[in-house]
């Protein structure tokens, strides 16, 4: 990629946004946008030899239209000239874009001609705030761009203002013979609180649920029942009801299934498996994404519509959904059998199994769900029986996917059982637990939340085991890199902060222990092998 396709998307973008005048300052970082710009039919180009002077009169262009005007300067104390005109466009609600070139990346702190600390320079000024390197992908730019100008423009938050997009441009700063690929379709709708989206049946869709609070989980699982197609929720999307598909993550990987997807209608923040990532960075397919404002998740950057709601009309194909239900069976079957002990034996106590169970036990309750592996044993746990039925209210499932860090959880799970008052099981790591030891402190006159945690103890990280670096070309140094074997008495610390704990080694105890009511702070610490994990996630694979 070069600073001229970045140049060439900016005033794509810009076009693509109805942006019709734009007030330029001359320099030299900035001549890949100024040529750009003045090579475009169509737009407007005002130039000002004073940068203080340019935003101005960008100001008052989009206050007279009431539309985004952009302008743009060249790198060092030009950008820092637009400040006045950034603050008032801030307090009047004025959509400024600010496009501000600037040296490589790589040249910050270097002491090069005109290398500053710009980005960020009007933090508290603008709507948003974003840099573009020329050695990036033009869908990134392309998803960066739109989010900017949506902002600025107030089209899903009534809140229009200025924005800065800090342009870092490397040499050659000339014009190339490289144009950009075609855009495709994009809209997004304007004006939130608009009557929903209606969408044909004609495509083979299916609908997917990322993390979700229970409001958006239950409306999402209802517009998929209405437009009869699949329902792919993860564990935290609080739409794991009814006949959602269970194994839908292995199901991706079908050719006859997960091939065959025409469009997908998104729902929360989808983040957990590897196959939804390249689900939603899929060309052939459309991407539309439900959301209530200006920051909807396109981690493919391949979205084409943003829209607060849709309405499917039902399924032309009447076997779609019925295809991916008799799979989902047929997958739950294959998952069972391979995990069925021998005749006589008990069954292995895994992650996988006691994510089952937990799931199964809280069905209809409240149940934080730490990240790493926990998180992603539960995705394909069954769907609990006793929420199989069209109007029950499904459990309350929670979790920090927001940045999926593993710190945090104990704490984020007694807020919960504390705010709403209300029994809460939550299932994490080892690694997770210790990571928030003092969340399990509790003063002596503070209320005692209703809290279990169930702990997977396999002594590491045993999620590394699945990755990359769990291959056996890399054993070396794993253990003490990535594995972080510990020696810590999970039990005697949790005893220590006076909860009551114990430790499980099989299914069928925990199963009972799982029945009783959560009545205060208790541990459960179930030991698991992480050894067989890189194995069990290969098994998985060859389903």
């Amino acid at each position: 990629m070069t600073s001229w396709l970045l140049a060439q998307c900016v005033v794509e973008q810009l076009q693509q946004a109805g942006v019709r005048h734009v007030v330029l300052a001359p320099g030299s970082r900035n001549a890949p946008l100024s040529m750009a710009l003045q090579r475009t039919p169509g737009l407007h180009l005002h130039v000002r030899i004073d940068e203080r002077s340019a935003a101005f009169l960008a100001l008052g262009m989009a206050k007279a239209l009431q539309e985004p005007v952009a302008v743009v300067t060249t790198s060092g104390t030009a950008v820092a000239n637009l400040s006045p005109a950034v603050m008032e466009a801030s307090e009047a609600g004025v959509p400024l874009v600010v496009l501000s070139a600037d040296r490589p990346l790589t040249m910050i702190n270097s002491g090069g001609n005109q290398t500053g600390h710009q980005f960020g320079l009007f933090a508290g000024q603008v709507r948003h705030q974003v840099q573009l390197t020329s050695d990036g992908t033009v869908p990134s730019w392309r998803f960066q761009l739109r989010r900017a100008l949506t902002l600025a423009a107030g089209d899903r938050t009534a809140d229009p203002g200025p924005v800065q997009v800090n342009l870092h441009f490397d040499e050659p700063l000339m014009p190339t013979d490289e144009s950009l690929p075609e855009p495709g379709h994009w809209q997004v709708e304007l004006v939130r609180g608009s009557a929903p989206v209606l969408l044909d049946g004609a495509a083979r869709t299916v609908v997917l649920v990322g993390d979700a609070t229970p409001q958006t989980g239950r409306h999402a699982a209802q517009v998929a029942q209405a437009g009869h197609v699949p329902l792919l929720a993860e564990p935290s999307s609080n739409a794991r009801t009814g006949r959602a598909i269970s194994t839908y993550r292995l199901l991706l990987g079908k050719a006859d299934l997960g091939g065959r997807i025409q469009r997908v209608v998104v729902f929360g923040h989808p983040t957990l498996s590897r196959p939804v990532t390249r689900l939603l960075r899929r060309d052939d397919v459309e991407i539309i994404v439900v959301a209530d404002g200006a920051r909807w998740p396109d981690p493919g950057f391949t979205a084409s519509r943003v829209v607060d709601d849709v309405v499917l009309s039902p399924a032309h194909e009447q076997h779609w959904l019925n295809q991916w239900l008799t799979a989902d069976l047929d997958m739950q079957t294959r998952l069972e059998l391979a995990q069925r002990p021998p005749v006589g034996e008990s069954a292995a106590v895994t992650g996988h199994a006691v994510a089952s169970l937990v799931v199964e036990r809280t069905a209809g309750q409240v149940l934080v769900l730490g990240s790493s592996n926990p998180i992603r044993d539960a995705d394909l746990a069954p769907i609990p029986e006793a929420l199989l039925g069209p109007e029950v209210p499904g459990t309350r499932v929670f979790a920090n996917r927001g940045l999926a860090g593993i710190d945090g959880v104990i704490s984020t799970a007694a807020g919960i059982a504390l705010a709403l008052d209300s029994p809460t099981t939550c299932l994490l790591g080892d690694l997770t637990f210790l990571h928030d030891v003092g969340g399990l402190w509790l003063g002596q006159l503070e209320t005692a939340p209703r809290l279990r945690l169930v702990v997977l103890d396999d002594r590491g990280g045993s999620i590394f085991h699945t990755l990359e670096q769990g291959g056996d070309e890399y054993r070396d140094g794993f253990e003490k890199v990535f594995g972080t074997p510990h020696r810590a008495d999970l039990s005697a610390i949790a005893g220590g902060y006076g909860w009551q704990v114990a430790t499980v080694t099989d299914l069928e105890e925990l199963g009972q222990r799982l029945r009783v009511p959560v009545r205060g702070p208790e541990l459960l610490v179930v030991p698991v092998a992480r050894d067989g994990r890189r194995a069990w996630a290969q098994q998985l694979a060859s389903l």
